[in-house]
């Protein structure tokens, strides 16, 4: 299997050189950076201390599997009685890839994770933003290689955004075919 970053650095620059006209390599789109959060207000709702702890640290452990370094614990900042959310309530956790980590995930990611995602059938191009970025939800967090089924108490939802620094659309979906995902 060819390294990604390789790929992108001998095939997808003088590609994309190519059909956008960029006289500069430093011009092409690149991918900046990927971040994984994953949202447990919901299933922490109405529990205890101890409870939503022990949930808090199950979801920080898997995505730490998941990405490869210790996920950031982002706080609510007000209070919504009708969800039962407290101001300054840790309710999701955030993990920032760059450089090589982001690279190792993305392989994992394009190669392993997405075709074992459940009726996966390619990556609608609306998940492609006006700026390029690519958002894609998943509500099995399971279909990645590193989290064990049969151990597996919690269940939950992963969100994956994948910045990149193209000025359009049509930029940052040619990338992403250039580099092999899996786009309808």
């Amino acid at each position: 299997m060819k390294k990604l970053a390789e790929t992108y650095k001998k095939e997808v620059i003088p590609a994309m050189m190519e059909k956008f006209g960029y006289k500069n390599p430093m011009a092409v789109p690149s991918i900046k950076k990927v971040v994984v959060n994953s949202s447990f207000g919901k299933s922490i709702a109405g529990k205890t201390g101890g409870e939503r702890t022990k949930i808090q640290d199950l979801i920080m452990q898997d995505i730490a599997l998941i990405t490869g370094q210790k996920p950031k614990l982002v706080k609510s900042k007000k209070s919504i009685a009708g969800f039962k959310l407290r101001e300054g309530l840790e309710i999701a956790a955030v993990s920032t890839l760059r450089k090589k980590r982001m690279w190792d995930f993305l392989e994992r990611f394009i190669y392993l994770s997405l075709p074992r995602s459940r009726d996966f059938k390619g990556i609608d191009q609306k998940s492609i933003d006006s700026h390029g970025n690519l958002n894609l939800g998943f509500k099995e967090h399971i279909s990645f290689p590193e989290i064990f089924t049969e151990k597996e108490k919690t269940i939950f939802g992963l969100e994956i955004t994948i910045s990149v620094n193209a000025k359009s659309k049509e930029q940052g979906l040619e990338l992403y075919k250039l580099l092999g995902f899996p786009i309808k």
